[in-house]
Order: C-alpha cells, then structure tokens, then sequence
C-alpha cells in the first residue's frame, strides 16, 4: 500500500474517534479511554500498511490484525467501517440488544474481525499462532497485534512472548498500547510493567519505543519490523488514554465510563466532527 502524508492519516483518525465517542454514547456504555489511545496505530495499519481487501474479508495470503486488548474495539469497528466492510452507522448500535456490534469483536459476526477477544492475553497468544501457521503454510501476510498495557500483568502474556522468539516468527509484530493507565488507576501504582521493551528483548524479541499517535514514528517502526529477520517484533507505543478529547486525556475515570449527550457534543467539537 503506498504510503501518504500525516495530515492524511490524521484526518482518518479524527473521523474513527467522532465515530468511537458516538458509539459509545449511544451504546451508554464502553471504553472510550483505551479506544481513543489506540486509534493512530490501528489508522495507520488499516489505512497505510496491510494488505487488505474489504470486499474479500477472507482473501489468501492476506495481512491480519488481532486485537488483544479487546475492550478497545470500538475503534476497530470504526477503522472497519471507514475502510468499507459495511457503513460506519451499522457501528452506532454497539452492544444493543442483536446487534453484531457486542462490547468485543467476534470474528463470527463482523467482517474484519480476525479473533474474538476480550479476556486479556488470550488474543495475542492467538496471534501467535496465526504468525506461526502463516510460516508453515509459506503465507506472505503477515500478523499484527495490539495489547494493552495492563494487559501486560498477564502470564499468558509472556509464554506467548516465548513461544513466538522461540518460533522465530518475524512476520508477527506487536503493539504495546503504553497509556500508563488502566482501570484501576496508573499501571505502577496497580503492578508495574516496566520496562516493556527490556522484558521483550530478554524474551528473544525485537523491541523499540515511540510516540504512538506520531504517524511517522509509527511508519518507521512497522518498516524496520518487516526488515527484521529471525525475530518477532514489538513496537511499545507511548500514548495518552482518552487522546484527542481534553477532559478525558490521561484520566483513568475514563477507561469504561460513557460520556453524557453534553460530554458527548463537546468531545466530537473539540475532535473537529459534527453531531
């Protein structure tokens, strides 16, 4: 996919958090917090790297997102939803009562949606075994994953790390979601997970540290993972929770509650959108 400029991507971003904050709002419940931190990498990857193709969901040999910290999934619908696998409104009726839009992905019901996830850790460990069958089927695409991280505090976390170095799967890389904050407050405070990048690279990992919401920094960092060879990549993403929105920014009240009609109009204002 050829790349094009910031602005361009920014633009995209600002539109998947009108449309997160919406959703949310009309759902009344949510994680607006996470969703908005983890907006600019899931732009970058569904509008400037994978191969993908939205009227063939299923199509061979292509890339595959996987997000593991599932609660975030608004911002995957609305990134699926602007790049064409169905109409952005078919999002506003997130965890109503039928809907295919639930609180976290099923991949049996949203076109797009690779792995059901939710409970922490578990969408990674499945990252790394699609990374490990696209080796043994000789597959061109490659797995990108998203955690969370709190998410980090997960054991399950780190046999996966293991077993993905010890595969030597370098067509999978990870994106670590650093807002510094989860429900109960700041990931030092609850159990720290530093230092993320120093814990991958012990675990036989390729790591780097960035500005998560700097598209260039993003760009580079997914380049130099695909250069990589022998090893799995991840890329810790240093970002604010609530991003884009003043009074949610770096407040850990926002990690699972849904704004008010005033909050709601006020964040999409602020976003550049319109209600």
């Amino acid at each position: 996919m050829k790349r094009k400029n910031s602005e361009y991507y920014e633009s995209i971003a600002r539109r998947i958090r009108v449309d997160v904050i919406k959703a949310i709002y009309n759902a009344g419940s949510g994680h607006p917090g996470g969703s908005l931190s983890v907006t600019d990498i899931i732009t970058a990857l569904y509008f400037g790297e994978m191969n993908i193709d939205p009227h063939r969901p299923q199509m061979k040999d292509r890339d595959k997102f996987v997000l593991s910290k599932g609660h975030a999934v608004p911002a995957q619908y609305a990134a699926l939803g602007e790049r064409g696998y169905y109409a952005v409104e078919d999002i506003m009726t997130l965890r109503k009562l039928g809907s295919d839009f639930q609180g976290h992905g099923n991949m049996h019901y949203v076109p797009g949606i690779e792995m059901s996830t939710g409970s922490l850790g578990q969408g990674f460990s499945a990252s790394v075994g699609m990374a490990l069958a696209g080796k043994m089927d000789k597959s061109s695409g490659r797995v990108y994953v998203v955690l969370g991280d709190g998410e980090l505090q997960e054991g399950i976390v780190w046999e996966a790390a293991m077993s993905a170095a010890h595969y030597g799967l370098d067509n999978l890389t990870a994106f670590v979601d650093w807002n510094g904050l989860q429900i109960d407050g700041e990931n030092d405070k609850v159990m720290t997970v530093r230092p993320i990048d120093e814990k991958f690279r012990a675990f036989g990992w390729n790591a780097m540290v960035i500005d998560g919401h700097d598209f260039d920094e993003i760009f580079k960092a997914i380049d130099e993972a695909k250069a990589n060879e022998g090893k799995p990549t991840v890329i810790v993403c240093k970002t604010h929770k609530g991003k884009g929105v003043s009074f949610m920014e770096d407040q850990a009240g926002w990690h699972g509650k849904a704004p008010d009609e005033e909050q709601a109009k006020k964040a999409v204002a602020e976003l550049g959108g319109e209600w």
